[in-house]
């Protein structure tokens, strides 16, 4: 196979080429050139959100890996300036595409957002889309949903894993044996290439099943791989509301009770799991992005289209001595 990646250097992108190399595919990246290409990949430098694709203007491809989360016109483009050179158009989504409230058990069939918006589910609707009608049914819509794992750019798993590295007790936000439905990168890259190799189009859920994990085994595994004296003091969701902590970014990962929570973490992943899904062990996930994060310095990178994840230190311990 000989796969194009737009992007490549970041997180899903990244593990995306590094799997395709592994396999003995050609691998070619378009990028700006901003960060280092992963080794075994070709590099082509350009700007898509500046037009220039001069170096994208000759080479054919089996297929197309795109990860953007812009505006979807940089995915008309793409398109557009690829033409008939590859043979299908992997873009990963996400499943915020669905119209809220979703609801438990939310398959594929679910109603869609408008994709005139401006949010960040509009615009993964409008590059859905773009790449539907340049690629028809050789277009594969992968809708991720939580994405944990090594080099992670939006800061979850990362913050949890530091800060309770730092020891001490440590606000855990209940219920603890709330179930959690994600995708370690490397899962969803692998079965993007290898859906892609089978032929597969159309919209997959591309997520681990419902409580492939809970709440409490994500975090007990942090204080394990990090060595911490951490303790966990784990603090009921009413608590943690009325304290006017935001879910998903003061804590990151974690939602209480509720229509949110249903959405992100009961959603039906049958379709996937089908078609060869297979989801690594949290311990697994958990050791191996601990194991790059102190590999870098403890510092994760961050995206600068998303805001720092985590929980200011003195609202934390305000929480934590009012239990007492």
């Amino acid at each position: 196979m000989e796969l194009l990646v737009l992007g490549g250097t970041e997180f899903v992108g990244r593990a995306v080429v590094e799997d395709a190399v592994a396999r003995g595919w050609g691998v070619t990246v378009f990028n700006r050139g901003s960060h280092g290409v992963p080794p075994g990949a070709r590099a082509l430098r350009g700007d898509r959100v500046k037009g220039a694709w001069g170096e994208l203007g000759s080479g054919e491809w089996d297929a197309v890996v795109d990860t953007w989360s812009g505006d979807a016109g940089a995915v008309r483009d793409a398109v557009r300036v690829l033409g008939g050179r590859a043979g299908r158009y992997g873009y990963v989504s996400s499943r915020s595409v669905y119209a809220y409230p979703p609801g438990a058990g939310m398959d594929e069939s679910a109603a869609l957002v408008d994709p005139d918006g401006d949010d960040y589910a509009a615009v993964k609707r409008a590059g859905e889309i773009a790449a539907v009608e340049g690629y028809g049914d050789a277009a594969l819509l992968v809708r991720a949903g939580l994405i944990l794992g090594p080099y992670e750019n939006v800061g979850r798993l990362p913050w949890w894993l530091n800060r309770i590295a730092r020891g001490g007790e440590v606000l855990a936000p209940g219920p603890r044996e709330s179930g959690l439905q994600y995708i370690d990168v490397r899962d969803l890259a692998a079965w993007t290439l290898d859906a892609l190799a089978k032929g597969l189009g159309g919209p997959y859920n591309v997520v681990s099943p419902p409580a492939h994990t809970t709440t409490a085994e994500l975090l007990e595994t942090c204080v394990r791989v990090t060595g911490s004296d951490a303790v966990l003091r784990w603090v009921a969701p009413e608590v943690v509301e009325a304290a006017g902590i935001e879910p998903w970014t003061q804590l990151p990962v974690w939602l209480p009770p509720g229509e949110l929570y249903d959405s992100m973490h009961l959603g039906d992943v049958r379709k996937a799991l089908s078609t060869g899904l297979r989801c690594r062990p949290v311990g697994e996930t958990v050791a191996d992005t601990w194991r790059w994060l102190t590999g870098i310095g403890g510092v994760a990178p961050q995206r600068p289209d998303r805001a720092p994840a985590g929980l200011d230190p003195e609202v934390e311990r305000r929480v934590l001595d009012a239990l007492d």
